[in-house]
């Protein structure tokens, strides 16, 4: 083994065995970003930048479950994306279902499907449901993939299927102004009956949220990782769990 691969996978082990198990998330989010600029520097095409930050996923997820990590949610196309010239969308869908499929292959984790699945095309939406179904009744990790995810838009779905839900039941619109409150417009998110977000991640060095999780995030610790996406080593994420376990958190404070 070459003198720097040894130093760092001795420096990989000194990080993994410092971090405090009762200090570690249940629920981390990720912002993919920098596979264009990856691709870039590289000087190969957008697709191949894609397919680079497609193959991280897989290893993240697995960072997180040994982790201990309950909760993975990964941020794969927003609903802004959905805007990119067809040349660019339709091979990055294509990348995408098959990052989902292959998540889904793993017989421990459990594929949640996180965004307005109306907006994408009828063969990603399918193959996004056909991911939940077949492992809905798995035990393990669960991984939200947001895929046409915006967080005004799960906002906005939010309040409709909640206003149509009590609607239904027969209530005025007064009557659930009145009734309404915090718990029950969590109770309609795209998470619902999941622990929010502790910890929240984004490759590449920007340092902005771009309306990922704009709700579970109120209490969220952030951390923003130089690193292109492709080029996130586990070391990366090891350093985000250092980082969240020396925090003091103080809830709505």
């Amino acid at each position: 083994m070459r003198l720097d691969k040894f130093l760092y996978a001795a420096y990989e082990r000194r990080l993994a065995s410092s971090l405090l198990p009762e200090r570690l998330p249940r629920h981390v989010g990720v912002i993919i970003d920098g596979n264009r600029r990856w691709a870039r520097a590289w000087g190969t095409d957008t697709a191949h930048g894609h397919r680079a930050g497609a193959d991280k996923i897989g290893e993240f997820v697995g960072w997180c479950e040994d982790a201990g990590v309950e909760v993975v949610t990964v941020w794969l196309l927003s609903t802004d994306n959905l805007n990119r010239p067809v040349r660019e969308l339709e091979p990055l869908l294509e990348i995408i279902e098959t990052a989902v499929t292959e998540l889904a292959a793993n017989p421990a984790w459990r594929i949640h499907p996180v965004g307005a699945l109306d907006l994408l095309p009828d063969r990603t939406a399918r193959v996004l449901k056909e991911a939940d179904d077949a492992t809905r009744d798995r035990t393990g990790l669960i991984v939200n993939v947001a895929v046409g995810y915006g967080g005004r838009r799960e906002i906005t779905d939010a309040l409709r299927s909640l206003l149509l839900e009590n609607a239904a039941r027969g209530m005025s619109l007064e009557q659930i102004a009145e009734e309404l409150d915090v718990e029950h417009i969590a109770e309609h998110l795209y998470t619902k009956g999941q622990p929010d977000p502790d910890l929240l991640i984004r490759a590449s060095g920007e340092q902005r949220l771009s309306g990922f999780l704009l709700w579970q995030s109120a209490h969220s610790e952030f951390y923003f990782c130089e690193a292109l996406w492709p080029d996130f080593r586990r070391v990366d994420f090891l350093r985000a769990l250092r980082a969240y376990g020396d925090r003091e958190r103080r809830l709505g404070h």
